[in-house]
């Protein structure tokens, strides 16, 4: 049934919508912060986890597999469209912020290749 990886996919957005319009408020921002990261990492985990408790058919993992496949373009998608000008005109702080985390991105890449996640 391929269409429980649209409601998985579904569960995911819903909750990490909430959770970042919940940080958001916290944070007193006028906004979403982090929500689609937040719901792409909870299917993630959510996959993994049906995947170790034996819980999918093949048919639900294909698609699931094919819905999280598609889930990165669309996030890349909805990243490009941020407003980067609003965010450069933010001053230094911003654009150092914006720079370290990128960095730091980059410096675990050879870290979590090297866990052996499979276990």
């Amino acid at each position: 049934m391929k269409i429980y990886g649209v409601a998985l996919l579904a569960f995911c957005f819903l909750v990490g919508h909430i959770l970042g319009d919940f940080l958001g408020k916290v944070f007193h921002l006028n906004g979403n912060l982090g929500g689609v990261g937040f719901a792409m990492l909870m299917l993630i985990l959510l996959n993994d986890y049906f995947k170790k408790k034996k819980l999918l058919a093949e048919e639900t993992e294909s698609g699931i597999l094919f819905w999280s496949k598609m889930y990165i373009p669309v996030v890349i998608a909805m990243s490009s469209t941020q407003n980067v000008k609003a965010a450069l005109s933010g001053g230094w702080l911003a654009l150092t912020v914006g720079l370290l985390a990128t960095l730091a991105c980059y410096l675990f890449i050879p870290i979590m290749s090297k866990l052996n996640l499979n276990n």
